[in-house]
């Protein structure tokens, strides 16, 4: 995912990789029963980011016809590098080489760097960003274009194709960040702004903390951040990288005209982590962690996600096998004359949606006060990515 905007590094490899395989799929699924007309690309956590673009680019035109990305959209905060050039001079200052204003000499060090260095210092920023990932794209003579634009603007814009999604996430995706609580919630109480989502900017450090200072009071409230805050930190944390970017994207595909978008929230309780290696921490709240959908519908055992085998939990299970078994073949989570609840496509203001949980209900508005909040302070502080600036090709220099 290094992208340089130059003929060596344009940018993306990663997603183009993904693109191969399902041309290769397209080309070839026929000769093992399958249909090239009828393909379903699905993900989750990082995953579910990956097939969201896919969705959004054009080279990906009739290689597939429906998606279900599981926890994780292309608008969230780790999806697309904000600004790639420079993360990749930084990355290479922290590495101690010094000429990273030239762009074929920063290429050479990433082509040259022993690979245990390179991944030495990659880790989750407190602004829930990771150093490498996708990016908008220059365009590079002869070399295809993955993304052009960002994907708030493709979305906005409506120039995607608009194929049946299957969204959703669970309610407690935060947990996985609490863990790391315990040495968090000083630096938060401290410096809150630290901790908003990288994709906001601000025209100066005063108005940062005075939002900071909103968006703390309204998950936190004016106590100090502490060991009754543990709910309020993953409802934070579930809402800035997973949540509200999903329902972001769900309003704006609604308003460019999606019309079978099928949206849902995951809460069926995980069982409470035993042991005395599991912090204490994480023993205070209960909910369905990140991906947990992903571990009922594909039969996949994750250390603290998969509940105990109960028969509700294995009742549940089996629904939302078929619910997404329906969803890829007719494009319908509960297609006409299931016996399952109706469920019909979300509409305006993120309406209706599924609770996939203890009981499988057709709720209202997904997250309606949470959303609202975000939607105002994203409406006047987006960042949006930046693609490489134009590369003199080697001849030229």
């Amino acid at each position: 995912f290094l992208c340089l905007g130059t003929e060596g590094a344009p940018g993306i490899a990663g997603m183009k990789d993904q693109v191969a395989l399902l041309r290769w799929v397209k080309k070839n699924i026929a000769n093992f029963g399958g249909n090239p007309d009828d393909v379903t690309i699905a993900g989750g956590s990082a995953g579910s980011s990956a097939v969201d673009l896919l969705m959004l680019s054009k080279v990906t035109k009739g290689l597939y016809n429906k998606v279900i990305p599981e926890s994780g959209s292309s608008l969230s905060p780790f999806s697309i590098q904000l600004d790639p050039v420079q993360i990749a001079k930084d990355y290479a200052s922290i590495h101690k080489f010094n000429e990273v204003d030239d762009i074929y000499a920063l290429e050479e060090f990433y082509r040259t760097v022993p690979y245990e260095v390179l991944l030495s210092d990659l880790s989750l920023e407190s602004n829930i960003t990771l150093i490498f990932t996708p990016c908008v794209e220059r365009s590079v003579a002869g070399i295809e274009t993955f993304l052009e634009d960002t994907p708030a603007n493709i979305l906005k814009q409506g120039t995607y194709r608009k194929v049946p999604v299957l969204y959703g996430f669970t309610n407690m995706e935060g947990y996985m960040f609490l863990g790391a609580f315990a040495s968090l919630k000083d630096k938060m109480n401290e410096r809150f702004s630290d901790f908003l989502p990288a994709d906001l900017q601000f025209e100066s450090e005063a108005q940062k903390t005075e939002i900071a200072q909103k968006v703390k009071r309204f998950y936190f409230g004016d106590d100090p951040i502490g060991e009754d805050s543990v709910l309020s930190f993953v409802n934070y944390n579930t809402d800035i990288v997973f949540a509200y970017p999903h329902l972001r994207s769900t309003q704006l595909q609604v308003e460019a005209g999606s019309d079978s978008i099928y949206l849902y929230e995951y809460s069926f309780p995980s069982p409470i982590p035993k042991g005395d290696g599991v912090p204490e921490i994480m023993k205070k709240v209960q909910g369905a962690p990140h991906c947990a959908q992903s571990a009922a519908v594909h039969d996949i055992v994750f250390d603290l996600v998969t509940p105990d085998a109960s028969e509700e939990y294995k009742k549940l299970r089996a629904t939302l096998k078929e619910m997404w078994l329906n969803f890829i073949i007719t494009g319908k989570p509960v297609p006409e004359g299931s016996d399952l609840p109706a469920w019909p496509p979300v509409g305006p203001n993120r309406s209706p949606y599924m609770e996939l949980g203890e009981d499988i209900k057709l709720k209202g508005s997904l997250y309606e006060e949470r959303a609202k909040f975000w939607d105002d302070i994203y409406g006047r502080f987006y960042k949006s990515p930046i693609a490489p600036e134009h590369q003199r090709i080697r001849t030229e220099l």
